[in-house]
């Protein structure tokens, strides 16, 4: 269903841009009620899915660490981390683009139906270091359990997130209805097709620049590395998958790598932690996001925080398309102050781009691969 979402956000756009006065005013505040509770569910729900995903993760890096691994995992949270402030950099451009602010309407607006207020019960930033050091501990002391509750929380988490890829469009509908009754869905439509080509341009720009440089400049080497990783980046665009699109990352990378042994065995390990394109793809959009809602623009320093939030977070996103938007949700909530509204504008417009989105992870899944075999060549 998901690789078809992109499509059914669009034509949700559009039927409720051609039925909007044909829409009652209390469908429309059940639509956004139910919008918002879901929302509710994600944001108790999420910290601990940040708690099992980090906890495996941690596990799952305790038990084999050995050299080459602790080089993957800080190389990996380096690469994210520079993606990830690049990207401010490009979304400060952005936020000083002419953009149509989304302005508060002078009455209320569009109020929901019913309103569901649910107790939170860990924050996130204890749900992912707990999850961490919890990990670690476990791994140590009782080795055999900590991988069992491991396995039983990612298949569980696995499947939750799998179960809310379905809610998605009703979602996201509740909001766009909101946003319709509002008359901000023009504006939202006329400003982000720029976008979306910029942070496209962002993604591929510093992605060929890597592998100038992995290849030392020489620019047949960089066309033949690129060439190798190009079946890998099409299933990616097509799939919405980096997890799917694996077996032939694996390819491209070993014929771009000296050591094929080991770039085998760090594809799998950095397929779902190393996302250079939503390095870059989810902070252009909140920057962007930010604009539209007249919010303030973040200090280098409160960027930073979130930089090192959205990083560590990077380790708890599930193999599941979509996942690498949902886990940031909180993050994105706590550290840059998104409300309801901003939040499900931002899901949609991550699905929607989700195709150039993962692409670009492919593809610079394939740069590191590149990176580890010359590290140890």
């Amino acid at each position: 269903m998901f690789r078809k979402m992109p499509f059914i956000l669009m034509a949700i756009i559009a039927v409720i841009l051609v039925l909007d006065p044909f829409i009652s005013l209390p469908i429309k505040q059940g639509l956004y009620a139910i919008s918002l509770s879901i929302k509710e569910i994600i944001i108790v729900v999420l910290p601990l899915v940040i708690f099992g995903l980090l906890f495996k993760a941690s596990v799952t890096l305790s038990n084999g660490a050995t050299r080459i691994i602790g080089m993957i995992l800080i190389l990996a949270s380096c690469s994210n981390f520079i993606s990830t402030f690049l990207s401010h950099y490009v979304g400060i451009w952005i936020y000083h683009f002419d953009l149509s602010m989304i302005s508060p309407k002078t009455t209320s607006g569009l109020e929901p139906m019913w309103s569901l207020v649910l107790p939170k019960f860990i924050a996130n930033d204890k749900a992912m270091f707990g999850g961490i050091i919890l990990g670690i501990i476990a791994s140590k002391i009782c080795p055999e359990p900590a991988r069992k509750f491991a396995t039983m929380a990612d298949q569980c988490i696995s499947w939750l997130l799998r179960g809310f890829v379905y809610f998605i469009p009703l979602f996201v509908v509740g909001f766009v209805v909101k946003l319709q009754f509002d008359g901000v869905v023009g504006t939202i439509v006329k400003d982000y097709a720029t976008i979306f080509a910029l942070i496209a341009f962002a993604q591929f720009s510093y992605i060929s620049f890597v592998y100038l440089v992995l290849n030392k400049g020489n620019v047949k080497s960089f066309a033949n590395s690129i060439k190798n990783m190009l079946p890998a980046a099409i299933s990616g665009f097509s799939t919405m998958s980096s997890a799917a699109s694996m077996p032939l990352t694996i390819i491209g990378a070993q014929n771009n790598a000296k050591n094929k042994d080991l770039v085998h065995s760090v594809i799998p390990a950095t397929v779902n932690i190393h996302l250079t394109g939503d390095c870059f793809a989810i902070p252009i959009l909140a920057y962007a996001v930010l604009k539209s809602f007249g919010m303030a623009e973040p200090t280098l320093l409160n960027y930073l925080i979130f930089s090192l939030y959205f990083v560590l977070a990077k380790f708890s996103v599930a193999a599941i398309p979509g996942g690498g938007i949902l886990v940031m949700l909180p993050i994105l909530e706590g550290y840059l102050g998104f409300n309801a509204e901003m939040m499900s504008l931002i899901t949609a417009l991550y699905v929607l781009f989700d195709p150039v989105i993962t692409c670009a992870n492919v593809l610079g899944n394939g740069a590191f691969a590149k990176l580890i075999d010359r590290c140890n060549s």
